[in-house]
């Protein structure tokens, strides 16, 4: 879509920051609003139950778009991520009048500071009283299998073997918010994961390398 020689500059940065996070919805700071355009925004206005407007026109059809005001933004957030999205907050990242200098149709910076999932939230009045929030993860390794579970909150983290065969009541008892596992096996796995009621997260396999791991830490 960024090929568009009609674009312009704060849509062609929208567009480029949106291709990192295809699978999320992009709060898109904008002064006193966090934006939304195209189909995130269709998803959002139609979540938060907001007015769906729109702004000018791209490749020939009208921008979809909604916002919500940063300063009431946890409210909006949290039923989104109880709805089961995952959002990509992009802040500005310079003051205006730094931008400014740069020439009149020059773009503030803008980057994604943080993407927020059903089982990564860490701010109290996101999160239940009283319920864990955690974040777990299956992986399979040369035909072992084992549960990982952590409750970022807190600091939890605790793990043990899991065939397939146990993954269903693991995920029962433990009643995470979201659950991440390999792409390859995100298909095979997908309706285990809902009948919990957690969030899939499919990951590409190399996060789930051993070796990798280690050279991460």
């Amino acid at each position: 879509m960024s090929g568009d020689a009609n674009v312009t500059p704060m849509m062609a940065q929208y567009l480029e920051i949106k291709g990192r996070y295809p699978d999320a919805l992009l709060f898109y700071r904008m002064g006193d609003f966090y934006e939304m355009f195209f189909d995130d925004a269709e998803a959002a206005a139609a979540a938060l139950d907001i007015a769906l407007t729109k702004r000018g026109q791209h490749l020939g059809e009208d921008i979809p778009m909604c916002g919500v005001p940063v300063h009431a933004a946890e409210g909006y957030l949290l039923t989104l991520i109880r709805k089961g999205f995952r959002v990509a907050i992009a802040e500005q990242m310079e003051d205006p009048a730094e931008a400014k200098k740069r020439g009149s149709k020059a773009v503030v910076a803008r980057d994604v500071v943080r993407l927020v999932t059903p089982g990564t939230l860490t701010e109290e009045s996101l999160l239940e009283a009283r319920r864990h929030n955690f974040l777990a993860s299956f992986a399979e390794v040369r035909g072992d299998a084992a549960l990982a579970w952590a409750d970022i909150s807190t600091g939890e983290l605790r793990v043990t073997p899991c065939p397939v065969s146990r993954l269903a009541p693991e995920l029962a008892r433990l009643g995470p918010r979201e659950v991440v596992v390999s792409e390859t096996r995100g298909g095979d796995l997908a309706g285990i994961v809902s009948e919990s009621g957690a969030a899939l997260t499919p990951l590409a396999r190399a996060a789930f390398d051993s070796a990798g791991a280690e050279r991460r830490l």
